[in-house]
Formats: structure tokens, C-alpha cells, sequence
């Protein structure tokens, strides 16, 4: 019986021997002084057999340097001025996306600050040097704005509404690292098919600002700040499933969003990170889920407090899940209307559900759907949480962090780079689970 089945990043480790050639001499090659590295060598050959280009990796240089202290490749190294600006359909969509992104985070960040007093953040262990922190990531979405509108030019979209699924600070932390989270990833999953690579350069200077600021919120939780190896990358599909549910309403001369917007994926049992024990369940993934409202807190400002969660730099606090925890999912059926003024559908054009995709770090794992079950909106189904490490003979889990789990017809190979060939066979989902 399946248990479980991992795609691990295609890596192939080549061994040198003496039967591989040895780098070719360009004619009329001299060694100079332009190069850190001595030119030419013998080494191994790295084949990409999609393009019949082989590369003779040798550890130095093979051929001639188009400019000192340059190495021959790599893209726009030719002195071209910059183009910042979107160059095909593709382009545009996906930074339309972002911006959207962007918005949110902007307007979550002064909502959350406007809406609750300096009492309230106190009352969850957060002091003025953390609101601070707070209404200065705000201003950093203020710039990332700025830069995609500039990016985009006269038909980038306006501030929108949006509609928010928490009711106290503990809850608007929590929101604040899953929409984070999963802009963070949505853009990694399509910056190196961007074909403005000069965009994708200015982008990618916004998103690892966004990185940190994701951190920082399971900071605030009392999380341990970073436990993976590796961010984990999700297609613009995937991305605008998870924020258009949160989007009341936009003006009407906004740019439709090409993206397509998957049926909803709600882990039951998801962690609570609030409690101190973290595996009592939270229904906070879902947009029509609320957190739980169980505090964390710096005890040290609430003598006599009993509430266990500190905020802090760290804190390495026992994972939230483990390998053989039952997941419980309910998955809604395809047509209901969503995001900007109810103005998308959902839809798949999927089969019916068979497994859930474990995306995290550079992994996908699958793991079959159990007990599954048609109710009248929907369907519900179990899964049990997988073992894998994110490569053989190493400690690291792949299921670890604020991770993404979705319903699949199919168990389809697919690696980072190409994660996109999972979108015709998402039949909901996806959904943010907090596995550690």
C-alpha cells in the first residue's frame, strides 16, 4: 500500500573520471589577468537534454571572457539598458498579482494597528517597539507598491477591500504570517519564468523584505523563527486561491486577474500556535475559519499570568505535528463565487480527489486521501502526515514551517521549477498548514 511518494529537486551528482574530456581550449586562448579563476580545466559534463547544450563543468573557466572579471553566459551582461517593465501577458499577470499582494499587506498592517488599542497588544506580550516594527513593515508594502506600479504603469489597480477573519491581536498576528507566507511563496514560484528578467530583479529585492517580515510575525507567535532549509515556491494560481477569498471588493475598472481560483481546501485540525499545547486544532486556515482565541503572552509583563507563549527572538518549542498525525480536510465542490466583488468562480478542471501534495521546502509528497466522503457543498477526507526528509540520509523533514497542502487527482512528478504542471490536477486547495 502507498504511503507515501516524494519528488526530490532533480539533482544528479556526476563523478569525475578520466574518460570525461577535459575542457575546450578556445583558439588562440591566453591566460590574463582579468579573471579571478585560472581558465580551463578538466571536470565532468552537465547535460540539459531538453536543449542538446552540454556545459563541461570544470571549476574554471571554458571559454573566453566577453568582459574582465565577467564569465562567459549568463543573461543581459552586455552592458543593454534595463527594461523594467512587464514584456509579455505573462509578465503582466503575475505581477498584477503581486500588487495585489502588496495591497493586502499594506491594508492588514494599518488595520491591525488602527484597530486595536495599545492595551490589546499589551495584553498578548507586544510592546510600542513591536507596533512600531509593525507600522514600519507597513510602510515597506507602501514602497513595494510603489515599485510594482511603476513596474506595471497607468493600468495597475487601486487599494481594494478586503474582509478580515480575526477579531483580536492573537488572531491578527496569526493571519498576518499566513498571508505573508504565502505571498512570500507565490511570488518565488514564478520570478525565474518572468521573461522582463530586469522586473524580476527589482521584485525579488521586495519579496525577501516580505521573507523577513514573516519571521518576525512567528516571532510574535512565539515560534521558532526559521525551521526549514529551504523557502518553499507555489504557483500564481495557487497564490490568488489563498488571497482572493480575503478581497471584498475592488472598483470596477480594475484588471481581472487571469489566475485561475482553485475550490477551498480547509484543514479541520490545523495546530493553534496560540495554545500551549499546539496540536489542539485551529480552523484558521480557511477564509471562513476563525483562530483560535487562545493568547500567547510575555508573562514577565502580567505577574501572575498563566499564559505560557512569549514572544521573543526564538523559542524552540516542540513541533506542532509529527509523521503519522491524521490530517482532516474538507474540500469545497467547484462554482462558488469569490474574491472582488464575488466577480470569480472557482473551478477545477480535476478529477476526483486521490491524494494530497505535501509542497514544501524542495519537495512535493503525496499521501493518499483516506475516508473520503461527498457531503452537500463538498467533500471530506483524511491523510496522514509523511516521514520524508528532503533528501535521503539527512535529519531535516520536508514537513516543517508554515507549509501548503492540496487535493490532487493525480500523484504527477514535479519539481520546483516546473510546479505549474500540478494546476490541472488541484481539486482544492490549497491550504496553509502550520507543521512546526
Amino acid at each position: 500500500m502507498l504511503s507515501s511518494i516524494t519528488i526530490i529537486l532533480g539533482i544528479a551528482a556526476i563523478a569525475a573520471s578520466a574518460d570525461i574530456p577535459a575542457g575546450i581550449m578556445p583558439a588562440n586562448s591566453t591566460n590574463t589577468t582579468s579573471s579571478a579563476l585560472n581558465p580551463f580545466g578538466t571536470g565532468f559534463l552537465l547535460s540539459n537534454s531538453s536543449s542538446g547544450y552540454v556545459y563541461n563543468a570544470t571549476g574554471n573557466l571554458t571559454s573566453r571572457e566577453p568582459r574582465p572579471f565577467t564569465p562567459s553566459g549568463g543573461l543581459a551582461n552586455n552592458g543593454s539598458v534595463p527594461n523594467y517593465h512587464p514584456l509579455t501577458d505573462f509578465d503582466y499577470e503575475s505581477l498584477l498579482l503581486a500588487l495585489y499582494q502588496e495591497f493586502i499587506e499594506l491594508d492588514l498592517f494599518e488595520f491591525g494597528l488602527r484597530t486595536f488599542s495599545v492595551a490589546q497588544f499589551q495584553q498578548f506580550g507586544l510592546d510600542a517597539n513591536d507596533r512600531a516594527l509593525i507600522e514600519f513593515m507597513a510602510e515597506q508594502e507602501r514602497g513595494h507598491v510603489m515599485l510594482i506600479e511603476n513596474i506595471l504603469g497607468p493600468s495597475a489597480i487601486n487599494r481594494c477591500n478586503y474582509t478580515y477573519p480575526f477579531t483580536n491581536v492573537v488572531e491578527f498576528v496569526d493571519f498576518c504570517r499566513k498571508v505573508t507566507r504565502w505571498g512570500e511563496s507565490g511570488v518565488y514560484g514564478f520570478l525565474e519564468h518572468l521573461d522582463s528578467r530586469d522586473s524580476a530583479q527589482l521584485l525579488l529585492q521586495s519579496v525577501t523584505t516580505e521573507a523577513r517580515q514573516e519571521m518576525i510575525f512567528r516571532q510574535f507567535e512565539g515560534l521558532f523563527p526559521m525551521p526549514v532549509w529551504f523557502q518553499t515556491g507555489i504557483t500564481q494560481s495557487m497564490a490568488w486561491t489563498l488571497l482572493a477569498p480575503y478581497i471584498s471588493g475592488c472598483s470596477r475598472d480594475s484588471p481581472r486577474v487571469a489566475w485561475q481560483n482553485f475550490p477551498a481546501l480547509n484543514i479541520t485540525n490545523n495546530p493553534n500556535p496560540a495554545a500551549p499545547n499546539a496540536t489542539l486544532p485551529s480552523n484558521s486556515t480557511s477564509p471562513n475559519a476563525t483562530a483560535s482565541t487562545a493568547p500567547f503572552s510575555n508573562s514577565t509583563t502580567l505577574p501572575g499570568s498563566n499564559l505560557t507563549i512569549v514572544p521573543g527572538i526564538t523559542s524552540n518549542r516542540t513541533g506542532f505535528s509529527f509523521p503519522g498525525r491524521v490530517l482532516q480536510l474538507a474540500g469545497d465542490f467547484p462554482g462558488k463565487p469569490v474574491g472582488p466583488n464575488n466577480s470569480y468562480t472557482t473551478n477545477s478542471s480535476a478529477g476526483a480527489p486521490r491524494f494530497a501534495a505535501w509542497i514544501s521546502q524542495l519537495n512535493t509528497t503525496y499521501t493518499a486521501l483516506e475516508n473520503v466522503q461527498n457531503r452537500t457543498d463538498g467533500w471530506t477526507a483524511t491523510t496522514t502526515q509523511p516521514s520524508d526528509t528532503i533528501w535521503p540520509n539527512v535529519s531535516e523533514p520536508i514537513v516543517n514551517g508554515s507549509m501548503f497542502i492540496i487535493a490532487t487527482d493525480a500523484n504527477i512528478s514535479v519539481t520546483p521549477y516546473n510546479i505549474s504542471e500540478l494546476n490541472s490536477h488541484i481539486v482544492a486547495g490549497p491550504a496553509v498548514y502550520l507543521a512546526g
